[in-house]
C-alpha cells in the first residue's frame, strides 16, 4: 500500500491514478497512524512550503513521515514534497524565518533567480517541459545509475510547473537549467527520492518514473 499524503492541497487523485496506472495500490490519506503503516509513501506537491509544513505539523504527518523514511520505507517527493524533504524553506515564511520542512536534507528552499548570470531575463514561474541531466554527464548519454531513473537517460523531458528550488548537494542526482542550473532530483538513502518535475503529467516519461518507484515499493 502506497499512502499519497494529503496535506489539503493539490493534486492528489492525478498522483493516484498515476501509480495505479503503474501497477501500485495507493490510498489518498490525512491519517498520520495511515501513513504510519504504509509500505510506501508519496507527498505530492502543490502550495506554499510553510503553509504545508504548517499543515503536516498540525496532523501528525511531519513526524510520522520523517520516522518512516528514516526507517527506510520507500518515499517519493513531488515538487513541494521535494522541497519538504529539506531542513528549511522560505516560500510563505516570514522574511528571515524559513520554515521547518522534514529535515531529511540539508539546506534551505529558496526563490528562483529571475536572471541569469549574464543579466538575461527568465519567466518565473519557470513553466512547461525542460531536460533533466545527472550532475556529471557532461552531455553524455549514459543511463541514470538511480533505480527511479531506470531506463530514462539523461536529456528527457519533463513537465515543471515551480518558482523555488531546492540545494545542491550529494544529495542531487539530476539537474536541469532555467536561468540557473538547479536540482531536479534528489535521493536520500537507498529509497527515498523527490522530483521537482511533476511525474503524473510528464507522459511516458513519468509513468516510467512512477512505475519504477511502484517497483521500488514492491522490493519490500
Amino acid at each position: 500500500m502506497i499512502a499519497v499524503v494529503d496535506y489539503q492541497k493539490g493534486n492528489l487523485k492525478s498522483v493516484e491514478r498515476g501509480l495505479i496506472a503503474a501497477g501500485g495500490e495507493a490510498l489518498i490519506t490525512a491519517d498520520a497512524s495511515e501513513i504510519a503503516k504504509a509500505d510506501a509513501i508519496v507527498l505530492p506537491g502543490v502550495g506554499a512550503f510553510a503553509d504545508a509544513a504548517a499543515t503536516m505539523c498540525e496532523l501528525g504527518q511531519m513526524e510520522a513521515i520523517r520516522d518512516r523514511v528514516r526507517a527506510g520505507v520507500p518515499f517519493l517527493g513531488i515538487c513541494l514534497g521535494e522541497h519538504l524533504m529539506f531542513e528549511h524553506g522560505v516560500e510563505g515564511a516570514p522574511e528571515g524565518n524559513p520554515a521547518c520542512g522534514l529535515g531529511l536534507l540539508p539546506g534551505t528552499v529558496v526563490a528562483m533567480p529571475r536572471c541569469d548570470a549574464q543579466g538575461k531575463a527568465f519567466k518565473v514561474p519557470h513553466v512547461g517541459w525542460n531536460t533533466i541531466e545527472m550532475p556529471a554527464c557532461n552531455g553524455s548519454k549514459l543511463a541514470f545509475a538511480c533505480p527511479l531513473f531506470d531506463g530514462i537517460a539523461p536529456g528527457e523531458y519533463f513537465y515543471f510547473t515551480h518558482s523555488y528550488i531546492a540545494p545542491t548537494g550529494s544529495h542531487t542526482i539530476a539537474e536541469t537549467t532555467h536561468s540557473v542550473r538547479f536540482t531536479s532530483a534528489v535521493q536520500y538513502g537507498d529509497r527515498a527520492f523527490g522530483v521537482q518535475f511533476h511525474p503524473e503529467k510528464s507522459s511516458d516519461a513519468g509513468a516510467r518514473v512512477l512505475a519504477n518507484f511502484v517497483a521500488i515499493a514492491a522490493r519490500g
